[in-house]
């Protein structure tokens, strides 16, 4: 069985983070969503889940940081296209997100990120196959 990823992120209201990555095109699985939490999927091996602040802080000992004063990680995606990233990205300021800097690109990587709106960053990155290739 392969390696599965489940990043978890405090949110202050999850209805609206589940609106925010709906609009974005991401889905939820049911069976793991109630009140406190949600699991979102971005992949068959990636997954996030969506827990408010209280319940996070079951979680941890340590204090939660503010996302948008504070960088406590940046979540990165691929994508299978330049354009795809920027559709991406544009899909979250539509919803409310916004852009923290300008899209990077190094002509064989091309990135481009957005803040969801509790203020963590998530980048998106596409890579030129025959780059990885060498």
């Amino acid at each position: 069985m392969p390696t599965q990823i489940f990043v978890n992120l405090p949110v202050k209201d999850l209805n609206k983070s589940i609106a925010f990555f709906t609009h974005l095109g991401y889905h939820f699985n049911q069976q793991f969503t109630d009140e406190k939490a949600t699991c979102m999927v971005i992949s068959d091996q990636i997954f996030v889940m969506l827990l408010v602040e209280p319940f996070f802080r079951t979680f941890t000992n340590k204090q939660l940081c503010d996302a948008h004063t504070s960088t406590e990680s940046i979540i990165c995606l691929s994508a299978e296209s330049r354009q795809q990233v920027d559709a991406l990205v544009s899909k979250a300021v539509a919803a409310g997100g916004r852009t923290p800097r300008e899209q990077q690109d190094h002509g064989f990587m091309y990135s481009h990120g957005f803040e969801d709106l509790d203020g963590h960053l998530w980048e998106v990155m596409w890579m030129d196959p025959a780059a990885l290739q060498g």
